[in-house]
């Protein structure tokens, strides 16, 4: 465990933008997605990123960076489109800055539209919720009601998040793999129809960091946006803190799988018992 710091056609290939998508589980954990759609098939899922869940802030960096992961090794979008939740804006500054590495120039850089209107993109939702969210959050929610743990703590919202975070990234993992690889009736397989990503490939060294990135758009739009901000309290003081701790915890639980096999099965022991086992040791340092 990791613990971690606050198209069938060359004309259609042609068409191809990035639909972001995101849900919010109340309990503090979100996984965000980022959707390769052709704009008339399927979805193909070329990135995603469980993350933990701010009080403040709009998450700004961690969107960027997995936007920015996809495009290295997908290619430049011909489009991006998103919600109007002010955490794109990062996502969007950087679509328009570097515009004219598109393929397609014809069609605009980003297009933001309520989330009911990105049908093909919201669709991959109901399988996340089933096989990732809702048994992951029964969990927690079974720990609230039994009183067993306190989210108001900061020590266990921090740790709850950090095993959310580790655990849900399995289920992701299976769900996209899953998904891309899913025949679609009278379509064909999103890997093979997105295979070869997008025609236009853009340099690493042209996309920014988060950081760096974010502090362009400060300058250049004379605007702040808001940074990520921790969720809970870290209680590691130092890297080699945090380091014990993790190896600590792999010795009890030394597969993740393991957690995540039991709570989709509606076992919830193993999941408690990690969840103990990393409070224990996190609130040594505290």
């Amino acid at each position: 465990m990791l613990i971690i710091s606050p198209p069938t056609s060359s004309t259609e290939l042609v068409n191809l933008s990035l639909c972001f998508t995101s849900l919010i589980m109340t309990l503090n954990v979100s996984s965000v997605c980022l959707l390769h759609a052709f704009y008339t098939i399927e979805c193909n899922v070329f990135n995603f990123n469980c993350m933990p869940v701010a009080p403040t802030g709009h998450l700004l960096t961690y969107r960027y960076t997995c936007s920015r992961c996809a495009v290295v090794s997908n290619g430049m979008w011909d489009q991006v489109r998103v919600d109007h939740g002010k955490e794109f804006y990062l996502c969007l500054y950087m679509q328009e800055i570097l515009s004219r590495h598109r393929y397609n120039l014809t069609r605009q850089p980003y297009l933001q539209t309520t989330s009911l209107r990105n049908l093909r993109v919201e669709r991959i939702w109901p399988e996340i919720n089933s096989r990732v969210n809702y048994p992951l959050k029964e969990a927690l929610v079974h720990l609230v009601d039994q009183e067993a743990i306190d989210m108001q703590d900061n020590l266990v919202k921090f740790c709850v998040s950090n095993l959310m975070c580790q655990v849900s990234q399995i289920g992701m993992n299976r769900v996209v793999q899953s998904w891309n690889a899913h025949r679609i009736p009278g379509r064909g397989i999103p890997n093979d129809l997105a295979a070869g990503g997008c025609p236009a490939k853009v340099s690493e060294d042209l996309l920014a960091c988060a950081s760096v990135a974010a502090d362009g758009y400060d300058q250049v739009l004379g605007s702040s946006l808001s940074r990520d901000a921790a969720f809970g309290v870290d209680p590691f003081h130092s890297e080699e803190d945090r380091s014990q701790a993790e190896d600590e915890f792999a010795v009890a639980f030394p597969d993740m799988s393991v957690i995540f096999d039991s709570v989709v099965n509606n076992n919830h022991n193993v999941f408690c018992e990690a969840l103990f086992c990393l409070l224990t040791l996190a609130e040594r340092y505290v």
